[in-house]
């Protein structure tokens, strides 16, 4: 099965758009209250141009790899083709966000002084009438995307568990191997014990004979003694 990089690069997408969201909530904000040439306009401005950018290259990236799987046809990367018709409709929704906010920023729009379009994933923008088919296929669109979240949040959840479980059958074969060298160093401590009580044992007999050796000999001198003296006092007599 081939991998699929969609979730990935559509994970880049929606943090984006989003991020684009805010700075043109804080681009209209700024518009409605400073004048045209302030340079906190012109700064919001540009950096709401540079996201709108960034964020366009990130759809490209996003498309393209919709175009492979349709291509290439869904059965190969595992999905049904309900959910590539889901992923073009995404890809068309962030492209509709874009241009509008690009209206927006480049002065496009009716007024000059258009309000912000509705956020991401909502009906539709404020002040206009949506057709309900269009909200139908709005709505139908944001509940696949949150079936799509909860999909790879339960995924997420399950590889969460799946590295608990390893770490918990780890940490049970880490307690096994240790009761084990417990055991070997109880064994060892009692084979210590048992050789230091006939060390002892042994010492204690090596002092007991060197004892009893010392006394022997020291007996045998005076023994010697006594007779060389006993000698001599016979030698003194007999001269």
């Amino acid at each position: 099965m081939s991998t699929d990089p969609y979730h990935a690069v559509q994970q880049e997408v929606q943090a984006s758009l989003q991020n684009a969201a805010t700075l043109r909530a804080s681009y209209m904000r700024i518009r409605s209250t400073a004048r045209e040439e302030s340079e906190e306009l012109i700064w919001a401005r540009n950096e709401l141009k540079a996201t709108l950018a960034a964020l366009e290259a990130d759809l490209e990236d996003l498309e393209e790899s919709v175009n492979v799987v349709e291509s290439t046809g869904a059965r190969l990367f595992g999905l049904e083709e309900s959910e590539v018709i889901d992923r073009r409709r995404y890809v068309s929704h962030v492209r509709r966000e874009i241009e509008t906010m690009r209206a927006e920023v480049e002065g496009q729009s009716e007024n000059g002084r258009s309000r912000p379009s509705s956020m991401i994933g909502a009906s539709g923008r404020a002040g206009e009438s949506v057709p309900p088919e269009d909200e139908d296929a709005q709505a139908e669109w944001a509940r696949q995307e949150q079936q799509m979240m909860i999909r790879q949040q339960d995924e997420t959840i399950d590889t969460i568990a799946g590295t608990l479980n390893t770490l918990h059958e780890q940490a049970g074969l880490m307690g096994q191997e240790i009761g084990e060298h417990v055991e070997m160093l109880e064994d060892l401590e009692r084979g210590v014990d048992r050789s230091d009580a006939k060390l002892s044992s042994a010492m204690s007999r090596m002092r007991k004979f060197i004892r009893q050796t010392e006394e022997t000999k020291s007996g045998w001198c005076i023994v010697i003694l006594i007779i060389i003296l006993m000698a001599l006092l016979l030698a003194v007599i007999l001269v």
